[in-house]
């Protein structure tokens, strides 16, 4: 796959937060080797988080984040501030940027403290020390006293616009990766054996792109190709035609979660079977949290409230998965209407209180981090959550079958 094609969500993601004319979206550029951020002496140029998609080796594929300024003022610098403050959770590897010729440190202070809560590896990056006395320099920024919380931080001096410092930094970069950003496997390192042979069921209806696979399908059978598996894709109306040419049983069957009724009781019960969803529930998030999710919907009643959370924004199709599937089978496991919320993209409620479940989608558009974030502020809000893969298992009554290889490698493993 070329570099630049390689999903968002499969990048190490890097956010540059500080003040306004710190010099953040400079840097974007300089690192990027072209203005891909817009750049003024105006203080609040830079408004909506702004992302680049680029290579930087030899961590390979990067995001990179341009923030607002932390201290934007007014009615809109306060949402400006708090749409950059949300990007924390998108991010593997925070760049706090600050002008070296600052003394004032309260903003970078706080914000530091913020990722030290949410365990977020951060580099101080000391920008415009060609504005120091004497020139371009790092003496007179090395000079300077720093609360503690900074002082503990990895430090680089930079120029951004004399593009000075910039291998420092990308070395500091290497160097405070998160060395784990990289998704592990995400079914292959469960398979009994070299060449094993997966059996993949991808209906193609009305939600997958016309001539592609939707990506969780393209994601596994890559997957599956990087653990010398043999992968034999087919249509679920092909199922059993398939099942009868193959000289032997597959080590594994994945289907689609919406189809795991009309596949589930074709599969042989010494045969593994497991979705494309709940495959992205292992690799996204906390698969444990997700089950105990998924359980949670025989507490559910009539008229509760229920979010639905997607992380595309793709246009809703007759007989959408989250929009009607979902609502109209709760709705029967509960025997009544529920009230359902829907968020996607980017929008995630901040107050969760009010709702009995959260139903998310698989989150192949999301890093993992993103979708931690999530499960972690639906956990303090003391709300179950799962996956959609995972709750269609539950309601069909297989969610131990469609789980047991991930459970019991596991169990392996501890």
């Amino acid at each position: 796959m070329i570099m630049r094609d390689t999903p968002r969500s499969n990048r190490l993601t890097i956010g540059f937060f500080g003040r306004r004319n710190a010099g953040k979206s400079s840097l974007i550029n300089a690192l990027a080797g072209q203005n891909v951020a817009i750049v003024s002496d105006t203080p609040g140029t830079t408004t909506d988080p702004v992302f680049k998609s680029m290579e930087l080796l030899p961590l390979g594929p990067v995001t990179l984040v341009d923030s607002a300024g932390l201290d934007d003022e007014g009615t809109l610098g306060a949402q400006r501030v708090r749409t950059s403050r949300a990007v924390l959770a998108q991010v593997d590897l925070a760049l706090l940027v600050c002008d070296a010729s600052s003394g004032d440190y309260a903003v970078e202070q706080e914000l530091a403290g913020a990722l030290k809560e949410e365990n977020i590896p951060a580099v101080l990056v000391l920008n415009k020390i060609d504005l120091m006395p004497g020139g371009i320099s790092e003496n007179g920024a090395q000079a300077k006293k720093f609360p503690d919380i900074l002082d503990a931080l990895p430090k680089v001096y930079v120029a951004a616009m004399g593009h000075v410092g910039l291998d420092a930094l990308r070395a500091a970069i290497i160097k405070c990766a998160p060395k784990d950003f990289e998704r592990p496997a995400l079914v292959g390192d469960v398979l009994p054996r070299k060449n094993a042979l997966v059996l993949l069921v991808a209906p193609q209806d009305m939600q997958a792109p016309k001539g592609r696979l939707i990506l969780p399908q393209v994601q596994v059978i890559r997957d599956l190709l990087d653990a010398d598996a043999l992968a034999l894709t087919v249509k679920d109306d092909a199922f059993e035609a398939a099942m009868t040419a193959l000289a032997a049983l597959p080590d594994l069957v994945i289907c689609d979660s919406q189809v795991f009724r009309n596949i589930a009781p074709k599969v042989p019960c010494s045969v593994p079977l497991t979705s494309f969803s709940i495959i992205m529930a292992r690799a996204k998030g906390d698969l444990a949290a997700l089950l105990d999710g998924a359980k949670a919907i025989d507490s559910l009643k009539s008229g509760d409230r229920v979010l639905i959370a997607e992380a595309c924004t793709h246009h809703p199709m007759e007989n959408d998965i989250g929009r009607r599937q979902l609502p109209e089978k709760l709705a029967l496991k509960v025997g009544g209407p529920l009230e359902i919320d829907i968020c996607a993209g980017k929008d995630f409620p901040e107050e969760l209180g009010k709702y009995r479940l959260i139903l998310h989608c698989g989150g192949c558009m999301l890093t993992r981090r993103a979708y931690l974030a999530r499960m972690s502020a639906a956990r303090r809000a003391g709300v179950p959550i799962t996956n959609y893969g995972l709750a269609l298992g539950h309601l069909a009554g297989i969610l131990p079958r469609v789980t047991e290889i991930f459970t019991r490698a596991k169990a392996k493993t501890v």
